[in-house]
């Protein structure tokens, strides 16, 4: 294969690499292309390869956290700080990674304020005191 086909072939990956970014880091297409300041067709185009992102999308998209190199090339950038980590603190941000946003922001309002967030999950909260669980007395049924 000669140069300029290797080239080519380069460029119809950053399509498929783009979409893989934009999953790893948990946002739909139209919210990625709002980060890199594009309308949804944009992105669409840019994942399938018919157009290509300029700079300034590949910038912004970089500030929320997409590995531009990887994109571009398909090597991954040697500044992942997780290589660095200890094992807790490394996994601490995998797991952070793997969130979607809305709970990667949940979660960061909390550390940052140190206020829970309201859980709007709809799960069942359950409070008392003494010995009772749940509506019933623990020590019940017991003689």
């Amino acid at each position: 294969m000669n140069t300029v086909n290797s080239i080519e072939g380069s460029f119809l990956d950053i399509g498929s690499r783009l979409r893989k970014e934009r999953e790893r880091l948990g946002y739909s297409q139209p919210g990625f292309g709002e980060i890199g300041g594009v309308k949804k067709l944009a992105q669409i185009n840019y994942e399938k390869a018919d157009r290509y992102p300029d700079a300034v999308y590949l910038a912004r998209i970089a500030e929320a956290g997409a590995d531009v190199l990887y994109i571009i090339t398909g090597q991954r950038s040697q500044k992942d700080a997780s290589a660095t980590l200890p094992p807790d603190e490394s996994l601490l941000l995998e797991a952070y990674r793997g969130l979607k946003p809305a709970k990667r922001k949940a979660l960061l309002a909390e550390l940052l304020t140190g206020k829970k967030a309201k859980d709007s999950s709809g799960g069942v909260s359950v409070k008392g005191s003494g010995h009772r669980v749940a509506g019933g007395d623990y020590n019940e049924g017991k003689k």
